[in-house]
């Protein structure tokens, strides 16, 4: 996504990443050199809960308050997904 969007990681105000696994966030935080202050701000999924067939909308949802409530423009919100799989959403914010 970072390279089709042509974005680096610090472009973006906050990060919402459905991390079932607290080894695989941290793993995925590292590699990807992510600000921990700008992630999860709320809670994760493993706070929040990671309810199957609903993460997706919950991560959104999450982000995109989180986005309002601090009036944020940009976010970058992750799913990881069963075989190694994952997916990302880049969404702005107007004004």
């Amino acid at each position: 996504l970072l390279a089709k969007a042509g974005t680096v990681i610090g472009d973006y105000d906050l990060i919402e990443a459905n991390e079932a696994f607290a080894s695989q966030a941290l793993a995925n935080g590292a590699g990807l050199d992510w600000d921990w202050d700008r992630v999860n701000v709320n809670g994760g999924a493993i706070a929040l809960g990671h309810p199957i067939g609903a993460s997706g909308a919950r991560v959104l949802t999450t982000l995109l308050y989180a986005l309002k409530d601090r009036n944020l423009h940009s976010g970058l919100a992750t799913l990881c997904l069963g075989g190694g799989d994952a997916v990302a959403l880049s969404v702005s914010r107007e004004n």
